[in-house]
């Protein structure tokens, strides 16, 4: 075996694997489309809208952010992959009147899952 195979063999196997969408840069940059604007990952740090960091497994409108609507507030939902993906592709058809027009949804689902990725992943 040459010396440059060997090189080449380690070299690629000290890359961790990439995981799709977490953490990436393809989940961060979705996140940053579609997201940003109004929140933030950084938990507690609310802005126009409240912070998504920690958002997975908790309840809707349960966070210290003082500018929820009442049907956010109200609302049963608990925050996994699946109401995630829901509210980012119809936010009025999981918690009709709230707050987050004029934001009305993101159709394709490659992104959808970016974002949540990189919700899960905390970054």
């Amino acid at each position: 075996m040459s010396a440059m195979f060997i090189g080449a063999t380690l070299a690629a196997s000290a890359e961790p694997p990439k995981a799709d969408g977490a953490g990436s840069a393809d989940g961060q940059t979705a996140y940053n489309n579609a997201c940003r604007t109004c929140h933030s990952i950084k938990e507690g740090d609310h802005r126009l809208g409240p912070s998504l960091g920690g958002i997975v497994g908790k309840k809707s409108g349960a966070s210290d952010y003082a500018n929820y609507s009442p049907a956010m507030k109200k609302g049963d939902v608990t925050w996994d992959e699946k109401t995630l993906d829901s509210f980012i592709a119809n936010p009025d058809a999981v918690v009709a009147g709230n707050n987050m027009k004029p934001y009305t949804g993101i159709s394709d689902a490659g992104e959808r899952a970016k974002i949540i990725s990189y919700l899960k992943s905390g970054e």
